[in-house]
């Protein structure tokens, strides 16, 4: 009888495990086909010299990885794209944080500047680029018109080593601060109310309510914000090939633009997957060391 009853036990729990593999079938057969099988076959080809369309020839081992790390293109591109993350993560969240904070006060016309604060988000990142190329051009553009009307000497903003990567961190804030503003807007308005009457019952300043509850209470929103914005800019790529095509002299040649040329302008497919699995071990390991010590400091309600 109890044998009976065993059996009748895995027969139902195989049953469920087919049920829920089936419910899984789609997004299994999605992440092999665009995840799981591109991540493989790029670890796969970072080992080999490849032809033109791609074909393995010579397996090299780990010479492809020995190379980039001794190009001073790479190691440049590898400098350009932390200078990037350093100049666009902190600046996006920090105005991002200070629109959300005046978007969320209870003040007429509120809705208007909401609307305007997120309008970014609705733009690709083409238009966005073409925008601010014309906003950079060194003739017409409007910035070194007003750099003229105060008698200063007109920048080349996407041309000039010293200034392109910085032109393009400001375009790539301005292009993010409209999501970032929107996630962030939502984690203030899921606090709740009675902390802010207990605190104003308190006679707690307004910047006290900022520093001892707003900012506490909106940290698990921050820290997803972050990890995704960093995530972002290591991926960067649209606004570098419109603006400056990875110039002046490797400046602005990010990690992902340089993979792009490697596989696609040179043909090199076999260095290109290297630098691939490069990026995806940064990645990881960045956002490893976010979970590790920035998730300490968030306080989950």
């Amino acid at each position: 009888m109890e044998l009976i009853f065993e059996q009748a036990k895995k027969r139902q729990r195989m049953k469920s495990w087919i049920k829920g593999m089936l419910f899984l079938l789609p997004s299994i057969v999605l992440f092999g086909v665009f995840l799981f099988y591109p991540l493989l076959r790029t670890i796969y080809l970072s080992f080999f010299l490849t032809d033109a369309s791609g074909e393995t020839t010579v397996f090299v081992g780990w010479q492809n990885y020995m190379n980039i790390f001794t190009s001073p293109i790479f190691l440049q591109s590898m400098k350009s794209t932390f200078l990037f993350v350093l100049y666009t993560v902190p600046i996006t969240v920090f105005i991002s944080l200070f629109l959300a904070i005046i978007a969320n006060e209870k003040l007429k016309g509120t809705g208007f500047f909401r609307t305007i604060f997120s309008s970014s988000m609705g733009i690709s990142v083409a238009a966005a680029s073409v925008f601010w190329l014309y906003l950079f051009n060194p003739t017409m553009g409007v910035l070194n018109r007003i750099l003229e009307f105060f008698g200063m000497d007109a920048i080349g903003w996407l041309t000039n080593p010293d200034w392109a990567l910085l032109a393009v961190s400001v375009t790539t804030i301005w292009m993010n601060i409209g999501f970032t503003f929107l996630i962030l807007l939502g984690g203030l308005q899921s606090i709740d109310s009675y902390l802010y009457e207990s605190a104003d019952i308190d006679g707690a300043g307004y910047f006290y309510k900022l520093r001892r509850i707003t900012i506490p209470m909106l940290s698990p929103t921050l820290f997803f914000v972050v990890t995704v914005t960093i995530i972002n800019a290591f991926q960067t790529f649209g606004q570098i090939d419109i603006l400056t095509q990875g110039g002046p002299q490797n400046e602005t040649n990010l990690i992902v633009y340089s993979i792009y040329r490697e596989a696609f302008v040179n043909y090199q497919f076999g260095s290109a997957s290297a630098q691939a699995v490069v990026l995806f071990i940064l990645i990881l390991l960045m956002t490893a060391l976010q979970f590790k010590f920035g998730e300490r400091k968030v306080h989950y309600q």
